[in-house]
């Protein structure tokens, strides 16, 4: 089984290496994000295990463009970052597991070993309404063919949203899923950054995804740009 260990620490890149060599593993290794991310395209690999925090490009990076280009290697993320969210956006991006520094070795092998097991079949990574896609591995929102600039806050809106398509959810829900836990301010904001993505993603296009159900919250729906 041949994996890529992309990790920016000398001392750790060598001692995983050693060590899943020792396994019976085909080890090649890369010092940064830029050098993982060309072998990894390039490669054919089994998994790769892949540090965040590296020079010229985080894993972060490396992962979003590996799905983006189609490559569906499994990604086995190895970190410090032990945050809920950074487990997420890793997720998000296309990652396939997360294991935070320090990290046992028994545990990382087996791991890798229920990656290769499942395998890389091709995965759609983007959520379609009529010609509206959100596309979490590229963090990019498009009508068609034509990107959408959203913010950071517009798009966990959106993404939560057409996660549901079809289904009606509460401000609430909303805030719940999008804003902090401790969140208490007045929950009109759902509907601020609501008018916000209408003003993107349907006025320009003559399209009407999101939907107001009044009394409930919102909907969104499939409708396309108008030709």
């Amino acid at each position: 089984m041949r994996v890529l260990v992309v990790d920016d620490e000398p001392a750790l890149r060598e001692s995983v290496r050693r060590g899943l060599v020792s396994g019976g593993w085909t080890v090649e290794t890369a010092p940064d994000g830029e050098e993982g991310l060309y072998l990894a395209s390039e490669g054919d690999f089994d998994v790769v295990v892949l540090d965040i925090m590296m020079p010229r490009r985080s894993g972060y990076d490396v992962v979003r463009e590996l799905r983006r280009r189609g490559v569906w290697t499994p990604v086995l993320m190895l970190t410090a970052k032990d945050g809920e969210y950074d487990e997420a956006d890793a997720f998000d991006l296309g990652a396939d597991d997360y294991l935070v520094k320090p990290f046992s070795f028994v545990v990382l092998e087996a791991r890798l070993r229920a990656l290769v097991r499942r395998g890389a079949p091709e995965r759609p990574t983007a959520f379609t309404a009529g010609d509206l896609v959100v596309d979490p591995a590229a963090r990019e929102v498009r009508r068609g063919e034509q990107r959408i600039s959203v913010t950071a806050r517009e798009y966990a809106v959106l993404e939560f949203l057409i996660r549901n398509r079809g289904q009606v959810v509460s401000k609430a829900q909303i805030l719940r899923a999008v804003w902090d836990a401790a969140y208490d301010g007045d929950d009109n904001i759902v509907e601020v950054y609501v008018g916000y993505l209408r003003r993107k993603i349907d006025a320009p296009f003559g399209a009407r995804a999101i939907e107001t159900v009044r009394g409930q919250g919102y909907r969104l729906v499939d409708s396309t740009a108008a030709r």
